[in-house]
């Protein structure tokens, strides 16, 4: 069966995330988007997964399901240790098969660090021994490096990064088979890496509120069990693994380099010319996803491996809603309206993949429409996004088509 997952979440537990990332608004909120399976995100926080236990049901798949939306169970670390006498941050994701696996996995990894404290917990440990732990405990279980390429808690980080997988994660390489991209660079950023192409590029939302689940996601066509869904990761299944749903990674907040306090945003060659320091105040710059790629790439943008697998970029529907009506995307005439025609029309991915181009123009306000379709298109203007500083999108309309342009923020 066809379904898309979304296993990067967080809880109400992690810092900077809304109090309603709990199960109930989650369901909700996946069945509005067409999401079929969520990641819980924090199991390894005591609260959180004492309350995943008590809402969750044991499906006859061995996922677990709360009403019509299943989950399986994920968490996100943040290993600190030292390698070559540097400091070294990095983000991975844990997937578990089971309850009783990730209360083994919380067991171990209290040796490191404070579980309590946050809903991703900072763990004083190498990425190698978490892979060595985990898998140690449970082989079913998949470690999966977080956002990649953004500059601060991530494998290839500018900041705390590695320059390959293998010298993060030495001998326990051979045990990592997926890569999550991040919002700020997409797969064909990746392609231009040699080194990358035995791995599965997932993408998922990092979602720290209900709205922003599935913002990117992941597509599949098997069968919706725990074993099915990480043999077709491990595996690299074409058939079963269809593909991701992206940001547009300019929009990303790390995707150009820059200084956000003096609203500098430079391409690498720009940085490149200022000597990577900002010319207003003469601060270091943020070296931004880009130019990491094109730092560490062996090919030229444009190339694609053979064995790649498909993405679709896409942006939230209420974000299209909000500027047709010219109006704040959090406003009650967005949501009101964007939960009639999700409804109406069975789930936002529906409506922004698959509805024809004929049917959304006969059955949408046309402005809206001509939007979505433009999308599928890619024919966006996009302002990079830098230095923590989200991008700026417009959809260009002529003036045939209306009046004025469109601009999504």
């Amino acid at each position: 069966m066809e379904f898309i997952a979304d296993f990067h979440i967080h809880s109400k537990y992690s810092r900077a995330t809304s109090p309603l990332m709990n199960v109930e608004e989650l369901a909700i909120f996946a069945r509005l988007k067409g999401i079929r399976l969520l990641g819980t995100g924090d199991f390894t926080h005591p609260l959180w997964i004492q309350e995943l236990r008590g809402k969750l049901k044991l499906d006859d798949s061995g996922l677990y399901r709360y009403n019509d939306t299943f989950f399986i169970l994920t968490t996100e670390v943040c290993n600190i240790f030292y390698k070559n006498g540097k400091p070294k941050r990095i983000h991975n994701i844990i997937f578990s098969p089971n309850f009783q696996v990730a209360e083994r996995i919380n067991r171990e990894l209290q040796n490191f660090g404070n579980l309590q404290a946050d809903g991703r917990p900072m763990l004083n440990l190498a990425c190698k021994d978490l892979v060595e732990i985990v898998l140690s405990i449970d082989s079913n279980c998949l470690i999966v490096p977080a956002h990649i390429w953004t500059p601060w808690y991530s494998l290839f980080g500018s900041n705390t990064g590695f320059d390959s997988v293998y010298e993060c994660f030495e001998e326990e390489t051979k045990q990592i088979f997926c890569l999550e991209t991040g919002l700020s660079s997409d797969p064909k950023m990746n392609w231009r890496l040699s080194t990358l192409d035995r791995f599965t590029l997932i993408s998922n939302s990092d979602a720290h509120s209900p709205k922003k689940i599935g913002r990117e996601a992941n597509m599949f066509n098997t069968e919706l069990s725990y074993h099915s869904i990480i043999s077709a990761l491990r595996n690299k299944n074409r058939q079963e693994f269809l593909g991701t749903i992206e940001f547009f990674p300019q929009e990303g907040k790390y995707h150009y380099d820059g200084h956000r306090s003096c609203k500098v945003c430079f391409s690498p060659e720009e940085t490149k010319r200022a000597g990577n320091r900002c010319p207003k105040c003469g601060k270091m710059i943020t070296i931004g996803v880009m130019h990491r790629v094109k730092k560490l790439s062996d090919r030229e943008s444009g190339f694609v491996p053979d064995n790649s697998i498909p993405f679709r970029y896409a942006i939230p529907l209420e974000e299209l809603i909000a500027n047709v009506k010219g109006v704040g995307v959090d406003s009650s005439i967005v949501e009101k309206e964007y939960k009639a025609l999700v409804t109406r029309f069975g789930g936002e991915f529906e409506i922004l993949f698959n509805i024809k181009e004929d049917v959304l123009l006969s059955k949408l306000p046309t402005d809206l429409a001509k939007c979505i379709i433009k999308v599928r298109e890619e024919k966006v203007r996009i302002q990079p996004g830098y230095d923590g500083v989200y991008g700026k999108i417009e959809v260009p309309i002529t003036e045939e088509e209306r009046p004025t342009q469109l601009s999504l923020f």
